[in-house]
């Protein structure tokens, strides 16, 4: 077995390997550029070495680095997690002829299923269910158009080694093909240095569902079940979960035999996942196949109490496989949200700064524990004060929970989701909570089309409705009056003059343009020692009582004698008096006032926020890539305006109306916050 590892990758897959490791009695090795110098999985490694600048490209994609990083500290074998390096064959076979273990595929396995293309190939070969197309490259948007009209549309264009909804468009026509095709290469040239293009028919209402399998060095391979990925957003994962509440066991079982007979083609030695798309009579075509440890990997770790990162170890060191096919397992459901750096309320774009506050759910299984079950994990690779930094991935935060069921897996992921605290970032929870409580996906029946079919608008907090909105305003009131109690008890207070508590509010949940509701609400106490009190709106009473403490913003605790986890914050950033709470994805602000002041505050008149549209401003932290258009030019509503790059994703900003060009306010390079001003009109 090695004495010590190198991990090939940053973030939440180098914390979750360096976890496996320690346990394993292995000594880790942390890479890191500039903006990771003071990074979390850099603090957990038992060493660290720095490789370069903060673009990826310039750090983590250097191979000559990360091999002279290895020789450096003696590492005697190279885990690459997954993205950067990890699908790229030229890197593995490099490690291998260094003689460091690559902690993965064999450079072949890599070559032949890492490369869309070749695996598509291999895999008719091996009698494994494939989607017509298009496999070879293609020379240029022109032809894109002709071979997607002669497969017929609607046809997905993709890179072949692409990954991470990076370089893939749907395309439903001529234009979109000639576009889609332009966009993926320059996309896929970008995030993998490979710019070839293929083209396949879209399968509509089709399902993500894909296979782990595992094989050693001595020909050994099976299957351990399958996870559901069709929950995603633009081709990116949002929820995964095992088992599938979609398959059959017949065609759970037709898949893994069809995974395995690819994996034995190539001689598989490592973890690695085949996907296929799923229709709607549980007939299934292979998509591709992924040559590394899969970002969602924990769902299946969690239904067969099997460590993943362990096992690609062990099979790295020419270990044989100690587990049988008939010996996987599938315990209970499992289900992962991926908690990403983006504002869901402006259409999901990216979201960097530093994390104000960073308080994950109280966990009840870990990383590398697998004894563990029927609890709540969190995988991150970022901590409170900690920056999250433009160059890559959004994601930062796996938030997994395993139950009994699925119905007690969905109710522990909501009530995780209501734990998890993000300040001085935007994060995407409201949307993972809005998902979570959508009666189609609680009924199973959804595909990948979920969220453009139910979101095709984008996101808003209308999207979220609250079953029982009178609860948040019971909530704030029975917060105000923990608020009110304690200063009352303050020493030094004028006799006669004492803070009185009251029982008597008017709870003004602030609305848009001024439009407030207001709630009579009472509020006694019931049990003062244990900070109970029934809260009385119109002819409902709401028992609330919470141990939290009064600076704490997650509060627990029981309403009508269930349990709750909700937030609660005193000041917001347009009123430093208001109370903001937050439940099941909804959110509100409300103002607790004496009925008097509820009535003075009608009569405050409503200030109207300024005019912007005569500037283009930056919807997200970002570098400006491009400015299209110069002072003067005349431009028409959805022309393109300027380019934002952001945790690799290019954003097109266009003109929303006709209009002259003024002057440009931001240059090409130039890092910008959000809202800052790119350009103004005429």
């Amino acid at each position: 077995m090695f004495t010590k590892i190198l991990i090939a990758n940053r973030g939440e897959i180098a914390c979750r390997v360096i976890a496996t490791a320690r346990k394993m009695g292995i000594a880790t090795v942390a890479v890191y550029s500039d903006a990771d110098k003071d990074a979390r999985h850099v603090k957990l490694a038992d060493e660290a070495v720095h490789i370069g600048a903060a673009p990826s490209r310039e750090s983590y994609l250097l191979a000559d680095k990360i091999i002279a990083a290895c020789k450096q500290t003696g590492a005697q074998a190279v885990h690459p997690g997954y993205g950067f390096l990890s699908e790229n064959e030229a890197f593995a076979k490099r490690v291998e002829e260094e003689g460091i273990v690559f902690i993965g595929p064999k450079h072949a396995a890599i070559a032949a299923m890492g490369d869309k293309i070749a695996s598509k190939k291999l895999a008719n070969q091996a009698g494994v269910n494939t989607i017509p197309g298009y496999n070879d490259p293609i020379a240029g948007p022109e032809a894109a158009v002709e071979i997607a009209k002669g497969i017929g549309y609607p046809v997905m264009i993709k890179a072949s080694a692409g990954g991470g909804g990076k370089g893939l468009r749907v395309a439903f026509n001529d234009k979109e093909a000639f576009e889609g095709f332009a966009s993926c290469q320059n996309e896929a040239r970008n995030s993998f240095g490979d710019d070839r293009i293929f083209i396949e028919k879209f399968v509509q209402e089709p399902r993500h569902i894909e296979i782990q399998v595992l094989g050693d060095a001595h020909g050994n391979v099976i299957y351990l079940n399958e996870r559901e990925c069709s929950i995603q957003r633009r081709h990116q994962k949002v929820i995964e979960e095992a088992p599938s509440p979609f398959i059959s066991d017949a065609t759970r079982k037709a898949m893994g035999e069809q995974a395995v007979a690819l994996a034995k083609a190539v001689g598989y030695q490592s973890a690695g996942t085949v996907e296929f798309v799923v229709g709607k009579d549980q007939d299934f075509y292979f998509l591709e196949m992924n040559t590394r440890l899969q970002v969602e990997h924990p769902v299946t770790e969690c239904i067969t109490g099997l460590d993943l990162v362990e096992l690609m170890i062990r099979v790295a060191a020419g270990e044989k496989l100690t587990i049988r096919q008939e010996d996987v397992k599938r315990d209970g459901w499992a289900i992962e949200c991926r908690i990403n750096a983006e504002d869901p309320f402006r259409n999901f774009l990216p979201s960097t700064g530093r994390l104000v506050r960073f308080q994950a759910p109280e966990e009840s299984m870990f990383q590398g524990d697998t004894t563990k079950k029927y609890g709540v994990r969190v995988d991150t690779g970022v901590f409170e004060g900690g920056e999250i930094p433009m160059y890559y991935d959004s994601m930062i935060a796996k938030l997994i929970v395993h139950g009994q069921d699925r119905n007690d897996a969905i109710e522990k992921m909501r009530a995780a989701l209501n734990g998890f605290v993000i300040r001085g970032i935007s994060s995407n929870i409201p949307f993972q909570a809005a998902l979570l409580a959508h009666p189609k996906f609680v009924a199973g029946q959804f595909n990948t089309g979920f969220i453009a079919e139910h979101y095709s608008k984008g996101f808003a907090a209308e999207d979220v409705p609250h079953d029982d909105p009178l609860f948040l305003v019971a909530l704030a009131a029975y917060m105000n009056r923990r608020y009110r109690a304690r200063a009352s008890g303050i020493s030094g207070q004028l006799t006669g003059h004492e803070v009185q508590v009251g029982a008597q509010f008017t709870v003004v949940v602030l609305g848009a343009q001024g439009n407030n509701i207001h709630h009579e609400v009472t509020v006694t106490d019931y049990e003062q020692e244990s900070r109970s009190s029934a809260v009385t709106i119109g002819s409902t009473t709401y028992r609330i009582s919470s141990t939290a403490g009064l600076g704490d913003i997650r509060v627990q605790g029981q309403c009508n004698g269930k349990g709750f986890t909700a937030q609660v914050e005193r000041g917001t950033a347009k009123n430093p008096l208001a109370l903001r709470i937050s439940h099941n994805g909804t959110q509100i602000d409300a103002l607790v006032l004496s009925p008097l002041g509820a009535r003075l505050h009608q009569l405050m008149p409503f200030k109207a926020p300024p005019d912007l549209s005569k500037f283009l401003l930056s919807p997200m932290p970002g570098l400006l890539v491009d400015v299209a258009v110069q002072p003067g030019q005349k431009v028409q509503a959805g022309e393109k305006l300027a380019v934002i790059e952001a945790m690799k994703m290019e954003n097109i900003l266009f003109a929303a109306q006709d209009g002259v060009v003024g002057k440009i306010v931001a240059g090409k390079g130039e890092s910008l916050a959000v809202d800052q001003v790119i350009l103004e009109f005429q």
